[in-house]
């Protein structure tokens, strides 16, 4: 059973890379479309299952995304300084460090979406207010809004547990508990509008039971695996030393995506402005855009985890060809993607609401963003091949600036002067395409590679 179990992690130091890293990634992709196809449900099952609401419940799911997104974004983010903080470890042979991070991330979600819950409650009215949420809109999102924030702890303990999973190569087992998960989503949220005539408050309870639901499979493997990442019960404390180096690493991603949420939000405080057509029909274009940014992230997650090892393992030349193959692999399994959603757009966007208004609106926005993340994935790796290296708060704060800097002011600037969704959705491109260049010149800085190479050099020298 042990040899077994071993043969499914995946080795990151020996051997060909190329072929790997979409053994890595592709999972990581298909977890991440697969959890936002069956989020997708929600808005799919109110707005084709609650009459004369649909577009009312549509834009009021689609109106608590930039939220959701800040609060969730930020822990995956921290979820990432716990990937590196194994890969590193497993590179040295540091086993009583991989024990210890395991267990240290476990506690820290549960304990981190509790405060999340409770500060949630407090602030979601606040929240949604400053958002300027219609009247109209405003009970069904508070009432969303509210059950998801009581779901957190559950939220983020799944992700923390496949972010440990996938520090080890293992992407397959988060991708088939989230399966077994998702389902049970999609038939409480049928169950809940269509049998009970709930409406946004039957969805938001779904997501919340299915996660914790996927959050206990992941915990049961976790305790029975045989690999480097075995869980006990008893060993579940914060290790001080082990939390720091998590969050040094972690925090930064995890600020730079709940900063990327606050623009989001203050681009979506724009849309608002704009009516309810306009919102659903953003909601609804979202939930299919997000499928090409949950690809070229997970080659920057194949990123960060191969170049973490290898860079712990002391292969500094390994780590450039993993960030040359994540570039180039993930390009080609991107443009497919984005052929295939620009071709299919305006039906995709009827399955979640069948207005023409809102089909042409919402295919504005998937024209203009998913060609735009051809600029995210270079970014996006590039961060990812940084943090490999531990290299996080650079990153983290240039594209901070550059995307959340450039979508602030546009709002505050452009937007006043050409008031349309068009003008909007342009900032996307704009802002993508210039952080992109800002981290390249980055890494030409830093040459990280090149660097630790130099630095074993003059160690083997002495």
């Amino acid at each position: 059973m042990k040899t077994e179990t071993r043969q499914r992690q995946l080795d990151m130091l020996h051997g060909s890379i190329w072929n790997k890293i979409p053994q890595f990634a592709l999972p990581v992709a298909a977890t991440a479309i697969l959890e936002q196809l069956f989020n997708a449900s929600d808005v799919a099952v109110v707005g084709n299952f609650t009459g004369a609401e649909s577009t009312i419940a549509v834009a009021a799911v689609g109106s608590n995304s930039p939220i959701i997104g800040l609060i969730v974004n930020l822990f995956i983010g921290i979820g990432l300084g716990t990937n590196v903080v194994i890969a590193h470890a497993i590179g040295y042979g540091d086993r009583a460090s991989v024990e210890k991070a395991v267990h240290t991330s476990i506690v820290a979600s549960l304990f981190g979406g509790a405060g999340v819950a409770v500060l949630g409650e407090l602030a979601a009215a606040p929240l949604l207010t400053m958002l300027h949420v219609p009247a109209d809109v405003f009970p069904m999102a508070l009432l969303y809004l509210r059950i998801y924030f009581l779901g957190m702890p559950v939220i983020l303990l799944y992700n923390f547990e496949a972010a440990i999973f996938r520090s080890v190569g293992e992407t397959r087992i988060p991708l088939i508990a989230l399966a077994g998960s998702g389902v049970l989503n999609v038939s409480l949220n049928l169950f809940f509008v269509i049998v009970l005539h709930m409406t946004v408050n039957g969805v938001a309870i779904a997501t919340v039971i299915s996660n914790a639901v996927s959050s206990v499979l992941l915990y049961r493997k976790l305790r029975r695996t045989t690999l480097e990442i075995h869980v006990e019960p008893h060993k579940l404390h914060i290790d001080p030393a082990i939390l720091k180096r998590i969050l040094q690493i972690g925090l930064p991603a995890g600020i730079q995506s709940a900063v990327f949420s606050f623009a989001n939000i203050v681009v979506q405080s724009a849309i608002n402005s704009l009516g309810t057509v306009v919102m659903a029909a953003s909601s609804a274009a979202f939930n299919i855009e997000i499928i090409t940014y949950d690809i070229l992230n997970s080659f920057s997650q194949a990123c960060t985890t191969f170049t973490g090892q290898n860079f712990g393992a002391g292969k500094p030349q390994r780590c450039k060809r993993v960030l040359a193959l994540c570039l180039g692999e993930g390009m080609l399994i991107l443009a497919l993607a984005i052929g295939a959603i620009l071709f299919f757009g305006k039906p995709l966007l009827s399955i979640f609401n069948r207005d023409p208004q809102v089909i042409e609106t919402g295919y504005i926005r998937l024209m203009l963003i998913v060609t735009a993340h051809a600029f995210s994935l270079i970014y996006e790796v590039l961060s990812g091949y940084l943090r490999g290296f531990g290299i996080s708060l650079v990153p983290a704060a240039l594209t901070t600036l550059c995307i959340c800097g450039i979508r602030i002011s546009w709002i505050r600037l452009v937007f006043p002067k050409a008031p349309t969704f068009r003008t909007i959705m342009t900032v996307y491109p704009v802002s993508l395409s210039l952080t992109a260049l800002v981290l390249f010149a980055a890494l030409l800085y830093y040459r990280p590679a090149r660097k630790f190479a130099a630095l074993q050099n003059k160690k083997a020298a002495i």
